[in-house]
């Protein structure tokens, strides 16, 4: 029997009042996908006015909001009448009408940028996201039996090779593209801590590790992913009680 999914110690960032109130995102505070724009919109102090959709509602699936986003997920941007959504362009977005150095207008420092986050939602979230986390913490997400340890044994050296990339690419330097936080880590990270609701140990990736715990030092990082955390114990504590 899949077991159901783990309730959450939920609470949202502090709202803040866009001017005009022209700035919402639609958001789940544990999201992978939410978590980036969260922590961006945070460091950065942009104005946003917060709308919690609980993905474990299903408030995702009303009406209303397939109406904003027919793919019935989260994140969804609203501005002044234009809908935004998908994680990595909702950035994009942002960081352009803010005119954030975290998305450099130079060619190729741009170029770069795009490439990062386009492996990121390309290889990671399918190899180690969706292959190792939400096969084991979403009931949706599980399979039957024994297909179940299949689906996850091919899906552990796919996810080690991505992270063996990651590691290369960052190197020695600071941030993934340089010495310059730029938006592709705040995707990145978001993405890649997804692997603390399965105990997914890093230390085989020296710089990823190092990386990540640069941007934990992110003045609002903890603040940001307390929704993220109490979704991390509600799962620690069921695999206790299930053990």
């Amino acid at each position: 029997m899949t077991p159901p999914a783990p309730s959450r110690n939920i609470s949202p960032p502090p709202p803040r009042k866009a001017p005009g109130g022209s700035l919402r995102l639609h958001y789940d505070p544990a999201s992978t996908t939410c978590r980036p724009i969260l922590l961006f919109a945070s460091e950065n102090s942009i104005p946003l006015d917060y709308q919690l959709n609980d993905l474990f509602s299903d408030e995702n699936r009303t009406e209303w909001y397939t109406r904003l986003n027919p793919n019935q997920a989260v994140p969804v941007l609203e501005h002044d009448g234009f809908v935004l959504t998908e994680s990595s362009a909702i950035l994009k977005y942002l960081a352009d009408l803010t005119e954030s150095p975290a998305y450099p207008k130079e060619l190729k420092a741009r170029a770069r940028v795009n490439e990062v986050m386009d492996f990121f939602n390309t290889y990671l979230m399918r190899d180690y996201v969706y292959g190792l986390v939400y096969s084991r913490v979403l009931a949706h997400y599980r399979l039957p039996g024994a297909a179940q340890q299949q689906f996850i044994a091919l899906h552990e050296p796919r996810a080690a090779k991505r992270l063996r990339a990651l590691d290369t690419w960052i190197g020695s330097k600071t941030f993934i593209c340089g010495n310059e936080i730029t938006i592709a880590d705040y995707f990145g990270a978001g993405i890649v801590s997804a692997g603390e609701l399965v105990g997914y140990d890093l230390r085989a990736f020296a710089n990823v590790t190092r990386w990540m715990n640069t941007m934990k030092t992110l003045p609002t990082w903890d603040e940001v992913h307390a929704g993220f955390y109490g979704w991390r114990s509600a799962v620690e504590a069921q695999n206790k009680a299930s053990a």
